[in-house]
């Protein structure tokens, strides 16, 4: 399987910033908006719950349930960034990622950050 399929895939267009750190160099934060999340649940499917229940006899990594997470995780991403633009930032910073168990249901993800404006510092 492609390095795509586990990584998010190639970076998709947006006028929307995202980082982890708390500022972007050559950057200045010019107005604060205020946090911004992205949150998805996502059920697990039965073919991927039965190949995992057989690699915990034998190990290895469980890349079905792999590909899941990073699909749930983009959704959620693609759901802050809308979050993000909405409310009129151009960027957020100090993006996290929460991953829970939802009622042993599925997955619940959550990304979270802080919604800005930026512009070049002078």
């Amino acid at each position: 399987m492609p390095i795509d399929d586990y990584t998010g895939g190639p970076a998709q267009g947006s006028d929307v910033l995202v980082v982890t750190t708390n500022d972007v160099p050559g950057q200045q934060v010019k107005q604060v908006i205020g946090e911004v999340f992205g949150l998805t649940v996502r059920s697990r499917n039965i073919g991927s719950q039965l190949g995992a229940g057989l690699k915990s006899v034998i190990g290895g990594e469980l890349k079905g349930l792999t590909k899941t997470l990073v699909q749930t995780r983009n959704e959620a991403m693609e759901r802050l960034v809308e979050a993000a633009a909405a409310r009129g930032a151009n960027a957020v910073l100090a993006t996290r990622f929460d991953v829970t168990t939802a009622q042993d249901a599925g997955t619940e993800v959550c990304a979270y950050g802080t919604a800005v404006i930026i512009a070049p510092a002078a």
